[in-house]
């Protein structure tokens, strides 16, 4: 797979895991990109960048997941 269909994946996979929050594409740069939660009143709720070494793979990419669920349920 190569860095933008990777990317696209990881979106979509972030978004399924973190509805009814909508998932935010906030600046794509090379092989990193942000994203943003918001809720449905438009307010962030979590931003982060990942980058390859945690989207590529499935398993650094659950554990990004994990880690902010926690977060937001903090």
């Amino acid at each position: 797979m190569n860095t933008p269909t990777q990317i696209q994946h990881a979106i979509h996979t972030l978004s399924s895991a973190f509805a009814p929050l909508n998932c935010i594409v906030m600046a794509r740069k090379k092989d990193s990109f942000s994203f943003t939660l918001v809720n449905e009143h438009g307010i962030a709720r979590h931003s982060e960048r990942l980058y390859p070494q945690q989207y590529q793979k499935p398993e650094p990419l659950q554990a990004v997941i994990e880690r902010i669920q926690s977060s937001l349920t903090a």
